[in-house]
């Protein structure tokens, strides 16, 4: 499943992608975790320290080898350097598995260590004083949208994506290539001025979305929330100790986690497990596909010098069942 975690910045929502990920992982599920923030706090919530997670291999600059990887034998792709973010794959393509050993994984994900298991930790990089000027974070995050738009991820497996913060995540398709999408929000009007948003953006787009709140004191935080997001609240959480000390770089066993936010991690997992019956692989493509075409208008084909359009497979459907023809 792949699960994207986005809200407001000091929402929480690095914490709770990170709590999600140790949730997943003390059960024995294969897990990618991937930061996509503009600032990169995936690694430390992780515990990792801070010059390892500073030192994390970026996939932004090994996005040459990870087109290369990814284009394979497609011979609607001429080269590398002729494929963008949102190129879809086709015949020929070699796609990702989310448990399989490959290229892409030795170059750009780490093993760590958790509590009862270990998790695939991938790091867009920090938008760096070189970039300034120059350069969006967008050209960054654009080596996950590729990776996303080659996953293919059975039940059982997870992708957790923590996600640029706000409504940035619009500036592409990505926002289109998860089967759900957990916003955090705390109770408060700028705590949900951005699942307002999101709401608005995805609503064309039959984006799965759940509204998790955090930092909730009490009820009529719950009440607050329940009278501005509706039905799409998910679940809340409160204060946590364990939370407190892992911010110290202190953190307990992570089976210390308070019941009630154990609790809260498990609703979040079956709901996302409860999406895989709703998949629609077809539905994915076209979406895929019409990302590619407007991208490709707006700015691709001038950048690349060719008709990126050309790079449609129109008989091509990602999907699980390739994964049995391979």
């Amino acid at each position: 499943m792949k699960i994207a975690f986005v809200g407001k910045g000091g929402s929480g929502k690095t914490t709770l992608s990170s709590l999600f990920v140790r949730h997943l992982a003390a059960t024995g599920a294969p897990v990618i975790a991937v930061d996509a923030d503009i600032n990169q706090h995936l690694g430390a919530a992780l515990g990792l320290d801070e010059e390892v997670a500073a030192a994390l291999p970026s996939m932004g600059t090994r996005l040459p080898l990870i087109k290369d990887y990814l284009r394979g034998a497609n011979p609607r792709i001429a080269s590398a350097e002729a494929m963008i973010k949102t190129t879809p794959p086709g015949e020929g393509s070699r796609l990702l598995r989310v448990s399989e050993d490959n290229p892409v994984y030795d170059a750009c994900a780490r093993p760590v260590e958790l509590d009862g298991g270990t998790v695939r930790l991938m790091v867009t990089g920090p938008f760096t004083e070189a970039d300034l000027g120059v350069a969006c974070y967008h050209s960054k995050t654009g080596a996950v949208e590729l990776c996303l738009n080659h996953l293919v991820d059975g039940p059982g497996e997870y992708v957790v994506v923590d996600m640029t913060a706000g409504s940035d995540s619009f500036a592409s398709g990505m926002f289109t290539r998860f089967d759900i999408t957990f916003l955090v929000a705390e109770p408060t009007r700028k705590g949900v001025s951005v699942y307002r948003q999101y709401k608005e953006y995805a609503r064309d787009f039959g984006v799965t979305l759940k509204v998790v709140g955090n930092k909730v004191q009490g009820q009529d935080d719950i009440d607050f929330l329940r009278a501005e997001v509706g039905d799409d609240l998910l679940v809340t959480a409160g204060h946590s100790d364990w939370v407190r000390a892992m911010e110290k770089g202190r953190p307990p066993r992570f089976e210390l986690l308070e019941d009630v936010n154990q609790q809260a991690l498990s609703t979040l997992r079956e709901a996302a497990d409860a999406t895989y019956e709703q998949r629609d692989w077809a539905r994915y493509t076209r979406q895929m596909v019409h990302f590619h075409l407007k991208n490709a208008d707006s700015w691709g084909n001038a950048k690349t010098g060719v008709d990126l359009a050309a790079q449609v497979d129109p008989g091509f459907v990602i999907g699980e069942g390739l994964l049995a023809a391979s």
